[in-house]
């Protein structure tokens, strides 16, 4: 469960910095731009957290593995 709550809080972090920075770029062009940067930005931002956080829980589960451990259930 702990893992579904850090997964789900990372892509929501992920996509909000995605989400503002796409708007702050967007925004140097025109209102319009800001808004689909900052739809773009937020769908970038949510896939980076996404695909950070699995590969932090694959390398966990592998040096768990590796040292004996095998894999957790959080």
């Amino acid at each position: 469960m702990r893992s579904r709550i850090k997964a789900a809080v990372n892509r929501a972090k992920y996509a909000a910095i995605g989400a503002a920075i796409g708007a702050a770029v967007g925004g140097l062009v025109s209102r319009n731009a800001a808004s689909t940067g900052g739809a773009l930005g937020g769908l970038a931002g949510a896939t980076l957290g996404e695909t950070r956080t699995s590969a932090e829980s694959t390398y966990a589960e592998l040096k768990g593995t590796i040292q004996g451990e095998g894999p957790s259930d959080d």
